[in-house]
C-alpha cells in the first residue's frame, strides 16, 4: 500500500487512535471489575449471565425470608420447651407432697403446711404456663385460643408444625382437689396428678422432636444457601488477581497507544519540510 503524505488524512493516527479507544473501553471495563468485585455487575455486561444470577438472588432471599420463619418457630418452641420443663421439674415435688400427704400419721398442723406448699407449686406450674409466651404465641395454653404453628419449610411450600399441649387444663383441675385427707390425697395421686404427669411428658416428647426438626432444617437450608451463593459468585464474581494484572497490562498500554497516536499526529509536520 503507498503511503499517502496527507495534512487531511492521516491513516496512522486513526489507526492508532481506534487502539488507543478500545484500550480504554477494556481498561473501564476492567476498573469496574475492580471496584464492584463482579464480572457481571449489570445486563450489558453479560445479559445471559446476569438473567440467570438475577433469578439466583430470588431464590436466595426466598431461603432468608424461610430461615427467619423457621427462626422465629424456633424462639416459640424453645419457650415452650422451657415452661414444659420448669412445670416437669416441679411435678416431681407435687409427687413428694401429695404422697406425704397420703400418710395417715401426719398431724393436722403438718397437713396443713403440705397443702400450702401443694397449693404453692401449682400456682408457680400456672405461672410457668401463662409465661411461656413467645411473639405472642403460649403453645402451653389452648384456653388462649393457641393453635398449631405451621412455618415454611422450604420454597415448594413445605412446612414444619409446632402443636399447641394443652397443660393448663390439667394443672388447673390438679389444683381444684380437695387433698384434706389421707384417701384423697391418695386419690388425686392416682387420677389427676398422673393425667397432668402424662398429658407434661407427651408435651415434651412432643416439642422436643418439632424443635429438633425446625433446627435440623435451618442447618439444611444454611447449607443450601451457602451452596447456591458459591454457585453465583462463580457466575459473576471477578477474580482479582487476573484482573489486577489485566488492569496493569492495560494502563501500560495505554500509555503506549497514547504515544502512538502523539507520534502518528506528527507525521503531517514532517511534509512541511517539503516546503523549506
Amino acid at each position: 500500500m503507498a503511503v499517502q503524505n496527507s495534512i487531511n488524512t492521516n491513516p496512522s493516527a486513526f489507526t492508532a487512535l481506534r487502539t488507543l479507544n478500545s484500550v480504554n473501553r477494556s481498561l473501564d471495563i476492567t476498573q469496574n471489575r475492580v471496584s464492584t468485585g463482579l464480572k457481571v455487575a449489570g445486563a450489558l455486561d453479560d445479559a445471559s449471565n446476569f438473567s440467570i444470577a438475577q433469578g439466583i438472588r430470588g431464590e436466595l432471599k426466598g431461603f432468608a425470608a424461610v430461615t427467619q420463619g423457621l427462626n422465629t418457630a424456633k424462639g416459640i418452641g424453645a419457650v415452650a420447651v422451657a415452661g414444659t420443663t420448669g412445670v416437669s421439674n416441679l411435678l416431681t415435688d407435687i409427687r413428694q407432697k401429695l404422697t406425704e400427704l397420703s400418710n395417715d400419721g401426719i398431724t393436722t398442723a403438718q397437713r396443713d403446711i403440705l397443702t400450702s406448699d401443694f397449693n404453692q407449686l401449682l400456682s408457680q406450674a400456672a405461672n410457668f404456663i401463662d409465661n411461656s409466651v413467645f411473639n405472642g404465641i403460649n403453645l402451653l395454653d389452648t384456653a388462649t385460643a393457641s393453635v398449631d404453628v405451621n412455618t415454611l419449610s422450604n420454597l415448594n411450600g413445605g412446612t414444619l408444625t409446632l402443636s399447641a399441649q394443652d397443660l393448663r387444663t390439667q394443672t388447673v383441675s390438679l389444683a381444684a382437689v380437695s387433698v384434706g385427707s389421707a384417701t384423697s390425697a391418695q386419690q388425686v395421686l392416682t387420677n389427676q396428678f398422673s393425667n397432668l404427669e402424662s398429658v407434661v411428658n407427651t408435651a415434651l416428647g412432643s416439642f422436643g422432636a418439632e424443635v429438633r426438626a425446625l433446627n435440623l432444617q435451618t442447618t439444611f437450608i444454611e447449607q443450601i444457601t451457602d451452596a447456591i451463593e458459591e454457585g453465583l459468585g462463580n457466575i459473576v464474581d471477578a477474580d482479582l488477581a487476573r484482573e489486577s494484572a489485566r488492569l496493569t497490562a492495560l494502563q501500560v498500554q495505554q500509555q503506549l497507544s497514547i504515544q502512538t497516536l502523539g507520534i502518528a499526529n506528527q507525521r503531517p509536520q514532517s511534509v512541511l519540510g517539503l516546503f523549506r
